[in-house]
């Protein structure tokens, strides 16, 4: 399978220089490290070694938009390290990503989880990216998706563009031009979903970013308002502490942290408090949820 990256034989350097994607030199140290099984080496001897590629200076300037948007990315890519750079790319922009391989289970998760926008690789294991594309606006799916592929033909192209894709990049490609369109398609899908959400008398304006209960606006900061956004996408359902933990911090499941704990006090003081009516409510031993008492 061609790598997503240009060989050194193009002369063409598709990585920006290290720092730019972990501004912790050390960090990244340790991510090249676990990705690719380095010792001693320091990260661009790792990359070159393993997929003959070369770093290029400048760093790139990708700016904080992602981050203040408080986005969550779906990236399914087949290849493993070509998926692990794309997500690390995006998360150091602020973003929670959840990375898949397969075609199907990419599917199920378009179905069942509200994404922003979705990297979706053509060529997947199951069924490959045009299909869960075509099947995901079959089902009424709007969500922004960046088509991958390896070929780049045109009629490949317009093939999945007819399918409903809202961009198209081509193998191989610059992280920082990815970054970009994701960026651009965050805005653009933000902007198109601008409404409202409502539980009770608890509002949440998707576009604006914005709270309000019994018209008194609520500050949230950004990871407040995606665990508000979270719970008021799911009104009068259980959301369990690994959903939590899984879809807002994009955190596998740690028993031992109280990290939820903290913030759904925070913000049941923000939403509940000083109202008759209690929205926010625990489930002993099982997680939250929001609801309008009986």
């Amino acid at each position: 399978m061609k790598t997503a990256f240009k060989r050194k034989s193009e002369k063409v350097g598709v990585f920006c220089n290290l720092s730019a994607v972990f501004p912790d030199f050390q960090e990244g140290w340790r991510v090249w490290g676990s990705l690719f099984g380095g010792g001693r080496e320091g990260p661009g001897q790792v990359l070159d070694r393993q997929l003959g590629v070369e770093t290029c200076p400048p760093p790139c300037q990708w700016g904080w938009a992602l981050q203040e948007l408080g986005m969550r990315v779906l990236v399914v890519e087949d290849d493993r390290k070509t998926a692990g750079f794309i997500s690390k790319a995006l998360k150091t922009e602020g973003c929670a990503v959840d990375v898949l391989h397969d075609g199907d289970e990419a599917f199920l998760a378009m179905m069942g989880t509200p994404f922003d926008v979705v990297v979706l690789d053509i060529m997947l294991k199951g069924r490959d990216g045009l299909s869960v594309l075509r099947q995901a606006r079959m089902r009424g799916n709007h969500t922004p998706v960046l088509l991958l592929s390896a070929r780049g033909e045109v009629n490949e192209r317009v093939e999945g563009l007819k399918a409903g894709a809202d961009d198209y990049l081509s193998k191989p490609f610059a992280l920082e031009e990815l970054v970009a369109r994701v960026e651009t398609l965050c805005r653009r899908g933000t902007d198109s979903r601008s409404g409202l959400v409502h539980v009770a008398d608890l509002t949440l304006d998707t576009g604006l970013r914005k709270a309000q209960r019994g018209g008194r606006t609520i500050e949230l900061t950004s990871r407040e308002y995606r665990l508000l956004e979270f719970l008021m996408r799911s009104p009068g359902r259980i959301c369990t502490r690994m959903m939590i933990f899984e879809k807002v911090w994009d955190y596998h499941f740690d028993p031992g942290s109280n990290i939820i704990d903290v913030y759904i006090r925070k913000l049941r003081e923000k939403i509940d408090e000083g109202f008759p009516a209690k929205l926010l409510h625990s489930v002993r031993g099982v997680g939250y949820i929001l609801k309008e008492e009986a």
